[in-house]
């Protein structure tokens, strides 16, 4: 079955791309949204309980910040405290993020195991993105922070392939890529195909611009909130970005 969960005054919560780090609200304010759309996955059965250590991820964004260089994103505070906090409680083995850009997307990901936000010893992490000045921009930011002898890896390629020809398990899956020529968030789901071979039951999908992208993702989310493939699947909306999160 497929849930969606809202935050109050979402449409309203809109950050400048061009300044990543600006406080929108009351830290008191995003740790309750937050935590609502954490239980929401709880009660969802996606996740197995909601708590993430919140000082760590503080020592986690404050270290992005200070260190990365960012010329532009679209992950706001709620959606880069979400992220940490879904890779905190399933502490994900393998975890793989396609579209990573300059890093940022993939460090709310990866800074639960490497970096002074680790809450649990992952094995392997890596992201891919397309364009290799970028992934060159996203190795730099992610070399600033210590790996803790994880095996982490940024490549310069296309992730579609790189997930046909993987052998290995992965336990979290982030899509947040563009297709050519246009066809923008609707490479998604050839992604998720590509990758689905190496997805176990237990393994998460998170898909960002379920809301803003929603039109060109409406293929990738009917896939997925189809119950004969998927467990379940979750629109989690606490900015006007979205997040769905989908457990095989």
């Amino acid at each position: 079955m497929a849930y969606r969960f809202e935050a109050d005054g979402w449409q309203h919560y809109v950050m400048s791309w061009h300044d990543p780090h600006r406080q929108l609200e009351s830290p008191e304010k995003e740790i309750a949204i937050v935590d609502d759309a954490l239980d929401a996955l709880v009660s969802c059965g996606v996740l197995p309980h909601n708590r993430y250590d919140k000082a760590k991820f503080e020592a986690h964004r404050a270290a992005v910040c200070e260190r990365f260089d960012i010329p532009w994103t679209a992950i706001t505070p709620r959606m880069q405290r979400l992220l940490y906090g879904i890779n905190a409680i399933a502490q994900p083995a393998v975890m793989a993020a396609v579209g990573v850009f300059c890093g940022n997307t993939f460090i709310s990901n990866a800074g639960t195991a490497i970096g002074p936000g680790t809450c649990y010893e992952a094995e392997r992490l890596v992201g891919l993105e397309i364009r290799t000045d970028e992934a060159d921009r996203a190795r730099r930011n992610v070399a600033t922070l210590d790996h803790n002898g994880v095996d982490v890896q940024i490549l310069g390629t296309d992730g579609g392939p790189w997930l046909q020809a993987y052998d290995g398990t992965i336990d979290l899956l982030y899509l947040d890529a563009d297709g050519p020529r246009g066809t923008g968030k609707s490479i998604y789901l050839d992604l998720l195909l590509a990758g689905q071979h190496v997805l176990r039951p237990g393994s998460l999908v998170l898909a960002h611009n379920s809301v803003n992208s929603a039109r060109q993702l409406a293929d990738y989310l009917t896939y997925v909130r189809d119950p004969d493939r998927f467990t379940n699947s979750v629109n989690v909306v606490v900015d006007d970005q979205g997040l769905e999160v989908t457990l095989v």
